[in-house]
C-alpha cells in the first residue's frame, strides 16, 4: 500500500476515538455505517460524473474524496488494507473474466 494511503487510514482509525466536535472523520464514525456507505455511495456517484466531464482535476479530487471516505468505510468495518490489497494480489494472475466468473458461480 502507498505510504500516503497507509499513513491516512492510521490517521482515520485514530480518529474514531476523537470528538465529532474536532474531527470530520470522528463525524461519520459517530453517524454510522449506513451514514458512511451513503457517503461511499455519494462520492463514487460524483467521481463517475467528473469521469464523464472530462475534468481532470475535478476526477482528482473526487477521486480523493472517494478513496478517503472507502478507508473510513475500511475503518469502520475493521478491515485492514493489507486484506484488500492481498485480495488483489491473488486475482493478478487470474484473467478479470474468469474471476467473474467464479464468484458468479458462488452466487
Amino acid at each position: 500500500m502507498s505510504r500516503v494511503l497507509h499513513d491516512l487510514y492510521l490517521k482515520i482509525k485514530e480518529r474514531k476515538k476523537a470528538s465529532p466536535s474536532a474531527s470530520y472523520s470522528a463525524i461519520l464514525f459517530e453517524r454510522g455505517t449506513d451514514h458512511i456507505c451513503q457517503k461511499v455511495g455519494e462520492e463514487a456517484v460524483e467521481t463517475v460524473i467528473s469521469a464523464l466531464r472530462g475534468t481532470k482535476r475535478e476526477l482528482v479530487e473526487e477521486s480523493a474524496d472517494l478513496i478517503y471516505h472507502l478507508l473510513v468505510l475500511w475503518a469502520d468495518a475493521e478491515i485492514e488494507p493489507d486484506s484488500v490489497w492481498d485480495e488483489l494480489r491473488r486475482r493478478e494472475n487470474q484473467s478479470g473474466l474468469e474471476e467473474k466468473l467464479q464468484r458468479d458461480d458462488n452466487n
